[in-house]
């Protein structure tokens, strides 16, 4: 006969195991990463909103490139910062910094994504079956829509169950961050055209990121044929 006792229990449905709690610190830090991130739109849109009430939000005697200019700026830089998470990680031992890489890469891609909607509603006005003539004409506008495409996958692949799906692959097709970051720098390069100054140093970041990752993979290849 069958143990009522144990036909209860069978019948009852299984709990699943609690998730682990998020420890304080990272709710807090996330939280400021939040903030400074947001804070930058916002001083925009204040700052726009003033121009549209008063003619005087301190945006310039051309209003429309300053909008565009800070957007794909705040863009780059966080971009830059994402690709630094891993660096610091591996020189700081401190493996919860990797908590923040998918948000500051979805916070590039928002304003990647407003740089080009300021473009399109601002300076192109509407006219938006223009932008495939800009993108064949204008080399700059060619490398840095190709970066926003390219942004898209990583994007739509950011969640935990994307990362599960794709195993191996995931890691593969996040790969594509690096010519994104080389495309991005380039036509930052291209549309400032006569002062480089500013471009040259976001190269000179990519290069520093970049060479580093390559540094790694070279010493990790030599020890591995060591180890052989």
């Amino acid at each position: 006969m069958t143990d009522p006792s144990r036909a209860a229990s069978a019948a009852r449905p299984r709990r699943r195991p609690a998730r682990p709690r998020t420890p304080r610190w990272v709710i807090a830090a996330k939280t400021l990463v939040h903030a400074l991130a947001l804070t930058p739109a916002a001083i925009l849109a204040w700052q726009i909103r003033e121009e549209w009430l008063t003619g005087s939000g301190g945006l310039g005697a051309d209003p429309v490139a300053e909008i565009e200019h800070r957007l794909g700026l705040w863009a780059l830089r966080l971009l830059m910062v994402t690709l630094a998470v891993t660096p610091l990680r591996q020189l700081t031992g401190q493996a919860s910094l990797l908590r923040f890489r998918r948000m500051l890469g979805l916070y590039a891609f928002a304003y990647a994504t407003l740089h080009l909607l300021a473009y399109l509603v601002l300076d192109l006005r509407g006219y938006w079956t223009q932008i495939f003539e800009e993108i064949v004409k204008r080399p700059y506008i060619t490398v840095g829509f190709l970066a926003w495409l390219l942004l898209i996958p990583l994007v739509a692949t950011s969640t935990t169950a994307a990362i599960r799906r794709l195993g191996r692959n995931w890691g593969r097709l996040h790969k594509l961050v690096y010519p994104i970051a080389v495309l991005a720098v380039l036509h930052f390069w291209w549309l400032v055209k006569s002062d480089i100054r500013e471009p040259l140093m976001y190269a000179a970041i990519l290069a520093i990121l970049l060479g580093w990752r390559l540094g790694r993979r070279a010493l990790s290849a030599r020890r591995t044929a060591a180890a052989g």
